[in-house]
């Protein structure tokens, strides 16, 4: 088929690979435009354009598709279907008729569930206890057009948001050219009504370690929160980033650390935080970054 393909963070990137290897003619790769990044707050490319211009495909990052020159060029290049996945702006409706056969986009989550900008960390966030990836025909609402295909997966106990994220993009990537050849014969299956909720961007200041809550609650938002932007605790005027935890036995002060393998009490059970990282260091797993920052048995975290 030829496409257009709209997309731009590393969880897209996978998902355009794919379509190249399967024989797609990728007419245009649509993404947000270079942002500074880094210390120099230099123009960096999004890890789509970067991979789009690897590859030798042609890319347009406009600010807006509101405007009619735009909307114009978008429909002069004749695609069949535009992929979109993560792409980062609202398509106005004439974008969604512009290709032939409209618009697919791959989303994060089993729809009507976790509609909206962060499925898989709110995901991980309410514990449920599977997800998946939906291939969706777009249409004006949010998240809101009927289903074509959907493959659903658990999400391990000790999962973390960055390896979910993975896990799904692969699983996008595989289940878009699915959908692709089989386009034709695909029924698109209306979302009920029912379980319709919305997952909100995350906000930084959801990141603080409350250790009065259960193990459970505690696990999941440092898991759901790694990497970014990552459950944080205080020790001592240290800021620590808690990335990866499990729930273990164990009971005493909410906060207060039980062992020698950062084992840390919580209003009910404990968690053991297995990777973790202090301020201008690098992520490490916990018994690395205990032999560089000691965390004494009986110290309080976040006193």
């Amino acid at each position: 088929m030829r496409l257009i393909f709209m997309g731009s963070p590393d969880f897209s990137v996978p998902v355009l690979e794919a379509l190249v290897e399967a024989g797609h003619e990728v007419a245009c790769v649509y993404c947000q435009p270079p942002r500074p990044a880094g210390r120099g707050k230099k123009d960096r490319p999004t890890p789509v354009q970067a991979r789009a211009e690897a590859l030798g495909l042609p890319v347009r990052h406009p600010t807006s598709l509101k405007g009619a020159e735009e909307q114009a060029e978008f429909a002069a290049l004749g695609a069949e279907v535009a992929v979109v996945v993560a792409y980062g702006l609202i398509l106005p409706q004439a974008i969604l008729d512009a290709p032939e056969r409209g618009c697919l986009n791959i989303h994060a989550s089993l729809l009507p569930r976790w509609r909206g900008a962060a499925p898989i960390h709110r995901a991980i966030l309410a514990g449920d206890e599977t997800t998946g990836i939906c291939i969706m025909q777009m249409e004006a609402g949010l998240d809101t057009g009927p289903v074509l295909l959907r493959e659903e997966t658990e999400i391990g106990t000790e999962e973390t948001t960055a390896e979910l994220h993975d896990r799904l993009s692969a699983m996008g990537a595989g289940l878009i050219v699915q959908a692709l050849d089989n386009l034709g014969a695909l029924v698109p299956e209306a979302q009920p009504e029912d379980g319709v909720t919305y997952a909100s961007k995350i906000d930084k200041a959801e990141a603080r370690v409350d250790w009065t809550q259960d193990a459970e609650a505690v696990s999941r938002q440092i898991r759901g929160l790694a990497p970014f932007p990552g459950a944080w605790t205080e020790h001592g005027t240290d800021r620590i980033k808690l990335l990866g935890a499990r729930v273990v036995p164990g009971d005493g002060a909410p906060g207060e650390v039980l062992d020698d393998a950062l084992s840390v009490a919580c209003g009910e059970g404990a968690v053991q935080v297995t990777r973790a990282q202090r301020a201008g260091r690098g992520a490490q797993d916990a018994a690395t970054f205990l032999l560089g920052h000691r965390v004494p048995k009986g110290t309080v975290l976040g006193a």
